[in-house]
């Protein structure tokens, strides 16, 4: 399958856009048996929406559909300028949710059988040269179950992996996709990315995907307030002996203030510096990498 132009090529797939009314995160995820899919189907831009475009692929839907979107156009309306527009609407399949209402499809006459969309508000999902319809109605039962306030990120890769259960694309697989964006919300607050995770080339891309999103997780994702727990009491006592095993520093007795730093410091060595939100407030995803680290250390 040779691309047919500088920004086409023929990524068939199954893919979905979702949306977190709650917290404003909106994003999609794709899976496919061709290479690196996800450079070529997902856009998303932070408070304006999110494109898939796929099948014949046409890569400039993706920023023409944000353009639009930004200039708030509905999805719908999105939708059918874009086709209207293309020069093979027959052979491509695309997909727009804006930052508000439902989501809007097309997929063309000329799509590889099986292909088609199910929208609703706040989602969209769609698939081309699918094992059979129950792919795409498969992701889109789990997206219709979102829950306000679950990361949009962990939704995408439940319907993803529920789109694969179901046969998922006819041909195999080989790639696979997660980008979700809210305004500010990346690391450090200086970037509106918070998922942005790629398998270009693997044999299971989405079991790899998962792991890199457990990953991303434990590194860059901030513990909600409920979630944090004073560095006090045996906490702290704890903390302060597995320090002295991973960092050979010593303490006399757990006293928050010299913990505190070295803490700190520990924790940007190790890359999860975005969970100390808070001084001397700590969560358990921290203490629990702590503790794996402590395990492995030799003795001192």
């Amino acid at each position: 399958m040779s691309p047919a132009g500088p920004a086409e090529g023929t990524p068939v797939t199954f893919s979905i856009l979702l949306r977190d009314g709650d917290t404003g995160e909106i994003g999609g995820g794709v899976a496919s048996r061709f290479l690196a899919v996800g450079a070529m189907v997902l856009h998303a831009r932070a408070g304006h929406g999110a494109v898939a475009t796929q099948a014949l692929v046409n890569v400039a839907l993706g920023p023409r559909g944000l353009s639009l979107l930004e200039l708030g156009v509905p999805a719908e309306d999105v939708v059918k300028l874009l086709v209207s527009q293309d020069d093979r609407p027959g052979r491509r399949q695309v997909a727009v949710l804006a930052a508000a209402g439902a989501g809007a499809a097309h997929t063309g006459d000329g799509c590889q059988h099986w292909a088609g969309h199910r929208t609703g508000d706040g989602f969209a999902c769609q698939g081309n040269v699918l094992a059979s319809r129950q792919v795409v109605e498969a992701m889109a039962d789990v997206a219709a179950a979102h829950r306000a306030g679950t990361p949009v990120a962990e939704t995408i890769m439940s319907a993803l992996e529920a789109g694969d259960a179901a046969g998922g694309d006819r041909r195999g697989r080989q790639s696979a996709a997660v980008v979700v964006m809210r305004s500010a919300a990346g690391y450090g607050g200086t970037s509106d990315t918070v998922v942005d995770l790629r398998t270009d080339d693997h044999p299971h891309p989405l079991p790899e995907l998962r792991r890199l999103f457990g990953l991303h997780h434990e590194i860059f994702s901030r513990p909600a307030q409920q979630d944090l727990i004073p560095l006090a009491g045996e906490t702290l006592a704890t903390v302060a002996a597995r320090l002295a095993q991973v960092t050979g520093e010593h303490f006399d007795h757990a006293d928050v203030s010299a913990v505190w730093p070295v803490l700190d410091r520990w924790a940007g060595r190790e890359n999860l510096e975005e969970r100390l939100v808070q001084p001397e407030m700590v969560d358990d995803v921290l203490l629990r990498a702590l503790q794996r680290q402590a395990q492995a250390a030799p003795e001192r």
